[in-house]
């Protein structure tokens, strides 16, 4: 199955105005912000959107108004996973005719499902939509990991499953992965700190949360590492580097929205249960933007 999730992904925030309604005009803000400054495509309603938080209506108008702003210049993805595999189905069944690209879903979380349970949940999801699936593996918040001997099964018996996000931080599974994988199914990192290794292992890119912030950078980061120009893909993910500390250091997207509404992008307004990074996390964000600039 053709796909275009090779370079800079942006795993969008959702801007929230001061009282909790959804922020579209900054939203549009954000997505002319990233476009022009060259990302490759864009994941709404993933985990740095605050999907958990945003219910069925916001949720349709999100993913219309992302689609409809975006108008084709790039692919877009739209996260549907959980924990109930009638109830992810359901829910992918309802972005059909979207206008979108593919669906990120993330691993089910909470109640812990075996490797089998993993693959036939996967593969359920898979054969209920003909949009390309990406799996996304982030057992630091889901509570469990996706091996890699299920996730070599499902790229080769699930036509449609075309990609994986990685955010295990497990080399050795993620290095297993990119060596036993079909040709054209693509390994992306989910950790913006480890993606320059990934690509030099042979990930295709990049699912990111600095790059809502630093589109252009990252972007040429990333590019430069596929082209194997590791000399400068090097000095950019260095002169990154404090920046992704700080944008990590109190959560996600606490720190990416505290650092965009610096940049006057959109304002820095959250859904409970998540807060705002605490003051000396703002100051750390502060400093990294400025000694960035300068």
């Amino acid at each position: 199955m053709n796909h275009s999730f090779q370079g800079t992904g942006v795993a969008i925030v959702t801007p929230f105005r001061k009282y909790g309604t959804v922020d579209f005009s900054s939203l549009e803000n954000l997505i002319e912000h990233l476009i022009s400054n060259n990302v490759d495509y864009i994941v709404a309603l993933g985990t740095t959107g605050e999907s958990a938080a945003l219910n069925d209506d916001e949720k349709n108008a999100t993913v219309e108004y992302v689609v409809e702003t975006v108008a084709k210049r790039v692919p877009v993805v739209v996260g549907a996973g959980g924990n109930y595999t009638a109830s992810v189905i359901k829910e992918v069944k309802k972005l059909h005719n979207k206008g979108i690209d593919g669906i990120l879903s993330v691993a089910p979380y909470y109640n812990k499902p075996q490797p089998k349970g993993l693959y036939y949940h996967y593969k359920n999801i898979a054969t209920a939509t003909n949009l390309p699936v990406i799996l996304y593996n982030v057992p630091g918040r889901t509570g469990v990991n996706i091996p890699a001997d299920i996730t070599l099964q499902l790229s080769y018996d699930v036509e449609n499953i075309v990609a994986i996000k990685e955010a295990s931080g497990n080399f050795d599974q993620i290095g297993s992965i990119i060596k036993d994988k079909p040709d054209d199914f693509a390994v992306i990192s989910g950790d913006d700190q480890l993606t320059l290794p990934l690509i030099a292992m042979g990930a295709s890119g990049v699912i990111s949360v600095t790059a809502n912030a630093f589109p252009r950078q990252f972007a040429a980061m990333v590019k430069s590492a596929l082209n194997n120009d590791i000399e400068n893909a090097r000095t950019i993910h260095y002169q990154l580097t404090a920046i992704m500390e700080a944008l990590f250091a109190d959560g996600n997207p606490a720190g990416v929205k505290a650092a965009l509404d610096e940049l006057g992008i959109l304002k820095n307004n959250l859904r409970l249960p998540l807060v705002k990074v605490n003051k000396s996390v703002n100051v750390m964000i502060k400093k990294a933007l400025e000694d960035f600039a300068g």
